[in-house]
């Protein structure tokens, strides 16, 4: 179980570190559906990995990042 929890939070550091590194370099616009999948996906990663290592202050900024990153998807679907 430990090794899944830390392979999640790698995982949620490449998405979102990843992500980003294309934005501010022109590859991936932040309006993207890759680039706001990359933060869903990557925050709840990180919600599950800073739940589990009970770095809840963390978990917080997660859980909010991941709820402005699906209402930009339901705004994009209107």
């Amino acid at each position: 179980m430990n090794i899944l929890i830390e392979s999640l939070g790698w995982i949620a550091s490449v998405l979102i570190v990843g992500s980003y590194a294309l934005n501010i370099t022109g590859r991936l616009q932040a309006e993207s559906k890759w680039y706001i999948l990359a933060n869903i996906i990557g925050g709840f990663f990180f919600v599950i990995n800073t739940y589990f290592h009970q770095a809840y202050p963390s978990m917080v900024v997660n859980f909010i990042w991941v709820i402005i990153a699906i209402v930009m998807i339901a705004k994009k679907k209107k």
